[in-house]
């Protein structure tokens, strides 16, 4: 109900949360992160997994003027929510691949119209220059970062993407800033408000703590852990079950486990079709009794709310991904159990994939000095980059933020050097429309149009050079044709544009600094899984531990295993395999193959703990019968070895 003293946009959004979402009152936190919003104040709201985030943008849209923004790295998972809103009469849309060509053009046209009230975007997509060059022509009321704690460059998700949106949200003239995440440590939360210049006092902290989820840990070895998962699993009452596991192949194993042992389960894991993913999802949230065995490629995104169970059958790789998962369970507020199967053979598989990530010394000088030597001005495929220094690419783009954050490099934007068209009338009703200079500049442009058999290709940068005049101003003219229906364009060929500020004073220095970063997320990476395990090995109360580690105090919960008197068992310790006679002599045959992939220790290190590399998938190595053949053996034990071989 409102009150006398709520003034008339309180009282509008009280109507609003009650007529178009449906709900009585707030829930805990929402009201305060609101209300800031509507003040003008830029706000970082952490609320637990299903703590009601979406909420703390969609109402203050609905009252703001001008257009709410919201980057997301789950926007293909958003579906329902969209669903809701329009329905509800709101006018939102995602932007993403999935939209049909007409689907394309009628967004563009709503937005540039000022039809919109919330559009939802992947991080991504601020790195297409068509796309940025129309909202810069509109009013951003409010910029909402879903999962912002990936700005954090030594947070759990690190994601090069989202160090530039606190920039990108200075050039947009943004009014206000809404960072959400559910899993912020104190000192994540602390890069995120600097970058959002957030006050330390438009921080919205509800708290992790979760009653009814019940926090169990068992011990167990490989061998035991089906069986462990089996006989808990039909102990208890039938409910939505998601059991967690680290490999694709092992959610299909153990999915057939359950099966053949009379609980319908099913896999669910990112090499699947599209088609079977959506359908596996859909019929898991219309099941009373579905089991759904995943990778983390399942739950992000996914609002159901009677999860009852939620196994972890592999242990999880961070505190951060354990508070994630077993946040999606017991939404309604019901008791829900949430159990860690901690075998310690799991810890070298994710150890040895933060090993892999981690780029050569070698290549990270190289890639370094390439860069700087490419001219005051240059440009870069990302994809080009990663198969030419055989790194990720996320490697590649967390080098170049490093080089931009150091003042080395600026970013001049991304562009596609290659637009096709075609023309939906003919030229010279199309130059009819426009007169003097423009018409000459248009014509100047289709002079280089080459032909095929439906489509013109042109060469932005090219005729830019040639012509004399700005790329932005060509770009800028084909998407106005597009714009007025004149013809439809497709762009190939993205690259990323930098302009070099200074050369380094000592550059092996800076290439020990960045070899040093690297080393330190690293190190990082292998303290959170050591973190897991210091949890699955506590001996006083699991909740009050998982709430420490994001910093917030609560006294014994009373309800995990501990707090009911299940004593601790210690975790079987890891016996791991040395490599044989045989195996040595299968590697040094390896070796002699000659492979140019597998040349130096840690690319046939990462091959043969069966972690794949630009270089090994380009060779179609990941079909050789030793690919992963080193993979339950320790990374650094791999690494000595093949170094060994020379």
């Amino acid at each position: 109900m409102t009150t006398n003293t709520e003034s008339p946009v309180a009282e509008q959004l009280r109507t609003n949360l009650q007529q178009v979402f449906g709900f009585d009152g707030y829930r805990e936190g929402q009201e305060d992160v609101v209300m800031r919003l509507v003040d003008g104040k830029s706000v970082l709201a952490i609320f637990p997994t299903g703590g009601g985030k979406s909420l703390c943008y969609q109402l203050p849209a609905l009252v703001l003027d001008g257009l709410t923004l919201v980057i997301s790295p789950l926007i293909a998972l958003m579906k329902d929510q969209l669903d809701f809103l329009i329905a509800k009469g709101v006018p939102a849309a995602r932007l993403d691949s999935t939209l049909t060509k007409e689907e394309n053009f009628k967004l563009f046209d709503d937005l540039r119209a000022g039809h919109l009230k919330l559009l939802y975007i992947s991080p991504e997509r601020l790195g297409n220059e068509r796309f940025l060059q129309t909202i810069k022509r509109q009013q951003i009321s409010l910029l909402a970062i879903d999962e912002a704690h990936c700005i954090s460059e030594w947070g759990h998700n690190f994601r090069p993407d989202y160090l530039k949106i606190a920039q990108l949200a200075v050039d947009l003239q943004v009014e206000r800033v809404l960072a959400l995440t559910a899993t912020a440590t104190p000192a994540v939360a602390d890069d995120v408000r600097k970058a959002f210049q957030i006050a330390d006092e438009d921080m919205v902290h509800t708290g992790f703590y979760r009653p009814n989820l019940k926090l169990s840990v068992v011990p167990c070895s490989a061998a035991e852990r089906d069986q462990q998962l089996l006989t808990r699993m039909k102990k208890r009452p039938p409910g939505p079950a998601i059991v967690y596991v680290t490999l694709q192949k092992t959610a299909a194993t153990v999915a057939d486990f359950l099966s053949r042992n009379g609980l319908a389960a099913t896999a669910y894991h990112a090499g699947l079709k599209t088609e079977d993913r959506t359908t596996i999802q859909d019929s898991f949230m219309a099941s009373e009794e579905g089991i759904i065995v995943a990778t983390i490629a399942f739950g992000m995104g996914v609002d159901k709310a009677n999860i009852r169970y939620v196994y972890h059958y592999n242990m999880p790789k961070g505190m951060e991904s354990y508070s994630q998962e077993i946040g999606r369970a017991g939404r309604d507020g019901k008791t829900s159990v949430c159990e860690l199967f901690a075998c310690a053979d799991d810890v070298i598989a994710l150890e040895n994939f933060s090993y892999g990530d981690t780029p050569e010394a070698e290549t990270v000088g190289a890639f370094t000095r390439h860069l700087l030597e490419a001219g005051e001005t240059f440009d870069v495929s990302e994809y080009e980059l990663s198969g030419r220094f055989d790194v990720r690419p996320l490697v590649v783009k967390t080098l170049c933020t490093y080089l931009e954050l150091d003042g080395l490099i600026t970013s001049t934007g991304p562009f596609y050097t290659e637009y096709k068209f075609n023309p939906q009338r003919p030229s010279a009703e199309i130059f009819a429309r426009v007169s003097g200079e423009r018409a000459d500049f248009l014509k100047k442009i289709f002079r280089f149009a080459k032909k095929a058999k439906i489509w013109f290709t042109l060469d932005t940068t090219i005729i830019s050079e040639a012509i004399g005049e700005p790329r932005d101003r060509i770009v800028a003219a084909l998407n106005y044709l597009e714009e007025k229906g004149d013809l439809i364009l497709q762009v190939a060929g993205v690259r990323q544009g930098y302009r070099r500020l200074r050369q380094p004073d000592d550059i092996d220095a800076l290439v020990a600094s960045l070899n040093e970063r690297f080393q330190q997320r690293e190190a990082n990476d292998i303290a959170r899984i050591q973190q897991v395990i210091a949890f699955a090995q506590h001996d006083g109360c699991l909740t009050q531990y998982l709430l420490a580690y994001f910093g917030e105090e609560r006294d014994a919960c009373g309800h995990c295993v501990r707090c009911k008197g299940v004593d601790l068992a210690p975790m079987a310790a890891t016996i791991y395999p040395e490599i044989g006679e045989g195996e040595g002599q299968r590697i040094r045959g390896l070796i002699n193959e000659g492979h140019d992939a597998l040349v130096t220790p840690r690319q046939r290190a990462r091959f043969l703990c069966g972690i794949t590399s630009p270089a090994t998938t380009r060779a179609k190595l990941r079909r050789h019968p030793l690919f992963g053949v080193c993979d339950s053996v320790p990374f650094a034990k791999v690494m000595t070895f093949v170094a060994d071989l020379g």
